[in-house]
């Protein structure tokens, strides 16, 4: 049984919309709470890399489905 492309880009582009709000609903959270707890700016860096991390990987993610769809149409 093989798995058609269409569906396999669609469930990898939910799993990318979703790495993207979990990673925003984290940075906001993350950087409310460092702000009320006074977290030293090394530790709100710390966050900000992670949520740098996350979206580079949506949009690495994002890019290489856009691609296999170009290469499925073509």
């Amino acid at each position: 049984m093989s798995i058609d492309p269409r569906e396999a880009h669609a469930r990898q582009g939910k799993v990318a919309g979703l790495v993207i709000a979990f990673t925003g609903a984290l940075w906001v959270g993350a950087s409310w709470v460092g702000a009320q707890y006074g977290w030293s700016n090394r530790t709100m860096a710390l966050f900000d890399l992670l949520a740098l991390a996350g979206f580079a990987w949506a949009l690495v993610a994002t890019y290489r489905i856009w691609r296999a769809r170009q290469d499925d149409e073509g």
